[in-house]
């Protein structure tokens, strides 16, 4: 009996955003042993071009572009340069997010409220944007969303940062039922308490950690590697007729 195709990438594009680090690193390595080219794209290139060197000291393919998708102007640079290299675009997942106030929603000052909206929400949906337009010219591909499980259920003294996971959920639906015509499909994973930097907030705070943990029946933080394996059945033929869902990767969190 032979085994399954639905998970082989190979031919395949994939831009990975926030890839140089986290979450996003273990998806670009998991699509490029996969068989996808791997595009990793963070703000820095530096931490992309180690994980595209990784990737390829590995046995596969990869490059980096340094981008800030809350600069709409680079959005539209890295597309281009995806379109001159490649001709395509097969994947992309939003993954580059941000969250630089951690306190109390009656004390959000403007500048924190402005960054996190520039990046969530409107860095995803233009990205989505120039991506798609790629996508559609190209006869389809996918679209995944990183949101969070404080899309649904507000993070504690994460408020601006919850809002726009929740705008990234509806987000996703809205690609989703716009984008299905021309062959595109898009999906969100939620991230419940993952191990990477980006969380050290939470991660590194005992009593916060502690009170997280009693709400995660699983009683742990996740590895970032345990949500590649949701991006790849998301991404993949084998959810060839799931569009416009949000998969909860949470050890139990919101069930």
């Amino acid at each position: 009996m032979q085994k399954t195709q639905l998970f082989d990438l190979d031919g395949k594009i994939a831009l990975v955003t926030g890839g140089s680090r986290g979450i996003g690193e273990a998806i670009a390595k998991l699509l490029a042993q996969q068989g996808a080219h791997v595009i990793v794209s963070s703000r820095k290139i530096e931490g992309c071009q180690a994980v595209a060197d990784a990737i390829v000291a590995a046995g596969g393919k990869a490059s980096a572009i340094a981008c800030h998708i809350g600069e709409i102007e680079q959005i539209s640079a890295t597309v281009e340069n995806v379109r001159n290299q490649f001709g395509k675009l097969d994947i992309l997942v939003n993954n580059a997010a941000t969250s630089p106030y951690f306190g109390n929603v009656l004390d959000t000052d403007l500048g924190a409220f402005q960054k996190t909206v520039d990046v969530n929400i409107r860095g995803y949906f233009f990205m989505s944007v120039e991506a798609g337009k790629l996508m559609r010219a190209n006869g389809g591909g996918v679209i995944l969303n990183v949101a969070s499980v404080n899309g649904v259920v507000p993070g504690e003294m994460q408020g601006i940062y919850s809002i726009t996971k929740a705008a990234v959920i509806n987000m996703t639906k809205v690609f989703a039922k716009e984008c299905a015509q021309f062959g595109i499909r898009c999906n969100a994973l939620l991230p419940g308490l993952t191990d990477t930097k980006f969380a050290s907030a939470l991660t590194s705070n005992d009593s916060i950690l502690k009170g997280a943990l009693q709400r995660i029946p699983l009683r742990r933080a996740a590895d970032p590697s345990e949500m590649a394996g949701t991006v790849l059945y998301l991404v993949s033929d084998a959810s060839s007729y799931t569009t416009g869902t949000a998969i909860n990767v949470d050890g139990g969190m919101l069930s």
